[in-house]
């Protein structure tokens, strides 16, 4: 599977390893998925990059802790769904529209929750360990396709 994702600022990945470190979660580097699909091939990339030249990117407010509909081993940092992200998410996807194969649902428009996953196990333990957690304040510096 390929995703789409946004890569964060310096400060915001710092802070979301800092969370994963405390209760031994995944090592990648912390980005937001806006989308996936089976493949997203050279004509869907290109269509994505013009797209995204016309767009500001936006900042994102992870604050809640929880889970994701369907991944019930997993705790996330959540975001704050605000006007613009909703913009920027649907134009990724205006982009990506008939351009690639098998798209995710999950990050379709109308079903997406931007998160950042902290734990891939024992999530309940995790809430524990973090709860109350500080949010963290994520500036996108580029957009990916991996």
């Amino acid at each position: 599977m390929q995703r789409v994702r946004f890569r964060l600022d310096d400060a915001a990945a710092a802070a979301l390893r800092a969370l994963r470190a405390a209760v031994g979660g995944p090592d990648d580097e912390p980005a937001i998925t806006v989308a996936a699909a089976s493949v997203v091939p050279p004509p869907a990339r290109a269509a994505l990059e013009t797209e995204l030249r016309l767009l500001v990117l936006p900042s994102i407010w992870l604050a809640t802790l929880g889970t994701v509909a369907g991944r019930p081993d997993e705790l996330v940092l959540a975001a704050v769904v605000d006007a613009e992200l909703l913009a920027v998410h649907a134009a990724v996807h205006d982009a990506l529209a008939g351009r690639v194969k098998a798209p995710v649902a999950a990050y379709l428009p109308g079903a997406w929750l931007p998160h950042c996953v902290l734990a891939a196990q024992a999530p309940a333990a995790a809430f524990a360990a973090l709860h109350p957690v500080e949010p963290v304040r994520a500036r996108v510096v580029g957009v990916e396709v991996s």
